[in-house]
């Protein structure tokens, strides 16, 4: 007991200690096992606490609780077999609990044995004596999800069956319509699939795959593009504010037709003053033809000709929005890299600015254009002018400190990051970043700091983009039990196997293979991890060395003022409030801010397999990824490389 209590306020090594005693006191007790198998649980070592929950279960096989904790542990470790054995001991002491069915058809469901899955299902339903109430949310969504593994195994007309049986009754309606459209089209039962379709469209008007699924009920060729245009304008005539039934056609039209729907598009649009036309259409530019009509179109929009006939088509009835709008559009066409002219986009842009000087739109644009000039600095502050043309603007905020970052001013970019965070949490604004698992601030702060080639920072921030993975891939543990009180079964397992390919994220692929390089990079040279290393120092004369030197103290001072002011505000917070998690552990202040203590391994390679192995499990299609994780293995295995290799130098670090 005492042991669980100093683990609970942090004192885990105690903890440990006291609880190694009990067992030593008492080998033969469950109790003594289980808290040991608690303890692991609570560092996250699950395969020690596994082995603890199971020499607990020698000792009291009847035990529930030992039970459901080592049935959490077994699904988290992905143990399959383990769990589904563990879920049948716990159905077989109390088959009176709907839980433990649904969790037994669960645990077969993922242990890939899907008759068995829906075996267990029915055969709960068919102990029931009266039938569920309708307004039983749980019964619902285990209905549902029998009926999705039925169509998993394949057998998609029984699944429909069962579906028809409870489409009336069935809480989650979307779901049921859904389903049943799906299941339709797949029988070929094109009839009835498109009226399915029809109706899911008629509660959902913008969803892309809906008019997929009526289109291939409807078995339309894809060749027949004028069938094809004549279904979505009959949509379209339904409202005036659909845009998916306008823009869908400009998918698969071409030619003259193309053109005409275009044109119609582009004036219905760029009349209302929609900012993000462009956005819209520029999934078309990889074809080069509707690119050019897309061009050609808005450039006659604000051609001569047109400003002089307001009236032309009826269409520019508010003729100053509309040329602003189509000369936005042009600013953004010529800026995007599949029809990139600088200098006209900024032609463009300027000319919008210089009418309308404090659309904080224009500003962003013309950074934006500044950025993909290759100047980033200019870049910036462009960002920050249209930052503050609206102090209020949290998205413009977040973009400048992105631009700032992409600078390298790491120092700037926090300061504007201040503005929208609460700055009470230990570390300040950087730690209230960390808090709130802002990756993509996190991520371009360490690439910015690799590129300036600091780092002992840059890989504090990408081990915090790893130790943000491990939490979310943790946090999982939770819904483990969760999810089955609640009956969330399906968006349970849809949890489960995207969290299978967690490491997939683009954000821990960018942070990882960063993170390698500078672990190969300090395995090559070691020199880098001295704290008074100065980069190109072996190029430098006598007196270029003095003045970096000089600049290196004056950094380590200026680091150490900050890093006391750092300390002073963490001991006011703590002062002020007790500053707990969710387990109630006291938080405690980073004693490695800087980052220096990982800069300072003795085995970067060892490291940098904590990065390495979830990469390559998840990242088998990046190719970046495969080769960061060649150069990895290979001086593991004493091979002697070429240390300046361009793969491995900050320089690749290229935002």
């Amino acid at each position: 007991m005492k042991a669980l209590l100093l683990n609970s306020i942090g004192s885990r090594e105690e903890a440990f200690t006291l609880a190694k005693l009990a067992l030593k006191n008492d080998m033969k007790s469950h109790v003594c096992w289980h808290v040991y198998g608690l303890l692991w649980r609570s560092v996250k070592n699950f395969e020690e606490g596994i082995k603890a929950y199971k020499f607990a279960l020698k000792l009291q096989p009847e035990s529930a609780q030992i039970l459901r904790d080592l049935a959490m542990l077994q699904v988290q470790m992905r143990d399959y077999e383990g769990y589904v054995q563990s879920r049948k001991e716990m159905l077989r002491q109390r088959p009176n609990i709907r839980q433990n069915w649904t969790a037994m058809a669960i645990a077969h469901h993922l242990a890939g044995d899907l008759k068995a899955a829906e075996q267990v299902l029915k055969t709960y339903e068919d102990t029931l004596k009266t039938a569920p109430p309708r307004t039983d949310i749980e019964h619902s969504e285990a209905v549902l999800y029998k009926i999705t593994i039925i169509a998993e195994m394949g057998d998609v007309s029984r699944a429909l069956e069962e579906l028809e049986k409870v489409k009336k009754t069935n809480l989650d309606k979307t779901a049921v319509m859904e389903m049943r459209a799906q299941y339709l089209l797949t029988l070929g039962r094109k009839e009835e699939a498109e009226k399915a379709y029809r109706a899911l469209l008629d509660r959902n008007a913008e969803y892309r795959a809906y008019y997929d699924g009526l289109e291939q009920a409807m078995e339309l060729d894809q060749n027949d593009k004028l069938a094809r245009k004549e279904l979505y304008a009959s949509f379209a005539q339904t409202s005036e504010r659909l845009d998916a039934a306008r823009r869908i056609p400009l998918d698969f039209l071409d030619g003259d037709d193309f053109r005409e729907t275009a044109d119609h598009y582009l004036r219905r649009m760029l009349k209302k003053g929609v900012p993000s036309t462009f956005n819209n259409v520029k999934a078309l530019y990889t074809d080069s033809a509707k690119q050019q009509v897309l061009k050609e179109l808005v450039e006659s929009y604000v051609s001569p000709q047109t400003n002089g006939n307001k009236k032309t088509n009826g269409d520019n009835a508010d003729s100053d929005m509309f040329q602003e709008s189509a000369l936005y559009f042009l600013a953004q066409h010529y800026n995007y890299k599949l029809s990139r002219d600088l200098t006209k986009a900024t032609t463009y842009i300027d000319q919008l600015i210089a009418a309308h000087p404090k659309t904080y739109d224009y500003v962003m644009t013309k950074a934006r254009i500044a950025k993909h000039s290759g100047d980033v600095t200019e870049a910036s502050k462009l960002m920050n002018q249209a930052r503050e043309i609206d102090l209020k603007d949290r998205y413009i905020n977040t973009k400048t400190a992105k631009y700032q970052l992409r600078a390298n001013d790491n120092s700037a970019a926090l300061n504007t990051m201040s503005l929208f965070t609460r700055n009470e949490t230990l570390g300040g604004t950087l730690g209230d970043i960390v808090e709130m698992q802002a990756l993509w601030y996190i991520t371009e702060d360490g690439e910015a700091y690799a590129r300036q080639r600091k780092y002992a920072p840059a890989l504090k921030r990408f081990h915090s983009v790893l130790d943000i993975f491990d939490i979310w891939n943790e946090d999982q543990f939770d819904f483990h039990n969760f999810s089955l009180r609640k009956g969330q079964i399906r968006a349970y397992i849809e949890m489960v196997r995207w969290e299978d390919q967690l490491h997939s994220h683009p954000f821990y692929t960018r942070a990882a293979i960063d993170a390698i390089k500078i672990y190969l990079l300090l395995h090559d040279r070691p020199e880098l991890a001295q704290r008074d290393y100065i980069p190109g120092a072996d190029v430098m004369d006598e007196e270029q060395k003095k003045t970096a030197q000089k600049a290196l103290k004056q950094e380590r001072v200026k680091e150490a003022k900050q890093d006391e002011e750092r300390r002073e505000a963490d001991k006011k917070v703590l002062a002020k409030k007790a500053t707990a998690n969710a387990d109630g552990e006291v938080k405690k202040p980073d004693e490695d801010p800087r980052g220096y203590q990982l800069l300072d391994t003795k085995e970067p390679l060892t490291v940098a397999m904590r990065f390495l192995t979830p990469l390559v499990q998840c990242g088998e299609k990046n190719l970046e990824a495969q080769l960061v994780a060649v150069e990895v293995f290979l001086r593991r295995g004493k091979l002697s490389f070429n240390t300046d290799d361009d793969m491995l130098t900050a320089d690749n670090l290229q935002p």
